[in-house]
Formats: C-alpha cells, structure tokens, sequence
C-alpha cells in the first residue's frame, strides 16, 4: 500500500512538530489569559486570609473524605465542607482566581479543539491518558 503526497508540501519531520508544539506553549505562556491566571494564583499565594481559608477548606475535605470512606459521613459534615467551600469563594482573591482559572480553560479548550480538529480525536485528552474507553 502506498501514500501518495504532494511534492510541493515539504513532509513535515518530528522535529518540525516539536518546534510548532513549543512555539504553541510559549505563545501560550505569553497569552493575556495565562499571564491573568499566574498573576491570580500568585495574588491567592501571598495572601494570608486565603492560605489559611484553603488550609481550613482542605482539612474539612480531607475529614469528610475519610469519614465517607468509612461510611461514617452525615450531612452535616457535608455542609461544614460546602460552607468552608463557600467562605473561600467568597473572598475576592479567590473569585479573581476562579475566573481566571475559567478563561484560560476556555482558552485551552478552544486551542485543543483547533488541533484536535484535523487529527479526528480529542488531541487534549489523547495527550492526558493512555487508556480511553
């Protein structure tokens, strides 16, 4: 079997590959949206309310985490968890995060989407597993 191609289109090597795909993560890296996202999680790194609402939010989980594992989880432990979930959010450096967060996903997901496109699979989450249903 052979595959016929145009010989006025250079056959593009891998090495040509890597170099688009590294130019794509430093176009990416220099994007308005990612510079948004680092500049809000360093905002909720260096702030103290946060770090200590995070570590607060994360001991609930953790508690809530063992204590289902155990069969042992109520409700009420459930709504400690949310409402810890919540007060976190509601700080402002959070919800800059969150939204930052939200528009580098879309951002990623619509690169993913245009070099999935002629690949005919999910590029994304080709490149994130190796076992697909």
């Amino acid at each position: 079997m052979s595959i016929e191609t145009d010989s006025s289109e250079p056959a593009t090597t891998d090495d040509a590959v890597e170099s688009l795909a590294a130019d794509l993560g430093a176009a990416v890296a220099d994007s308005p949206a990612y510079r948004r996202f680092e500049e809000a999680k360093a905002a909720v790194q260096n702030d103290d309310e946060a770090q200590a609402r995070i570590a607060e939010f994360e001991q609930l989980r953790q508690e809530f985490a063992v204590a289902k594992q155990a069969g042992q989880a109520d409700q009420e432990t459930m709504e400690k968890v949310q409402a810890a979930q919540q007060e976190l959010h509601s700080l402002p450096v959070m919800q800059d995060y969150v939204e930052a967060q939200d528009d580098l996903q879309d951002r990623l997901e619509t690169l993913n989407e245009a070099i999935s496109e002629p690949l005919a699979v999910d590029f994304g989450g080709e490149a994130g597993g190796c076992c697909h249903d």
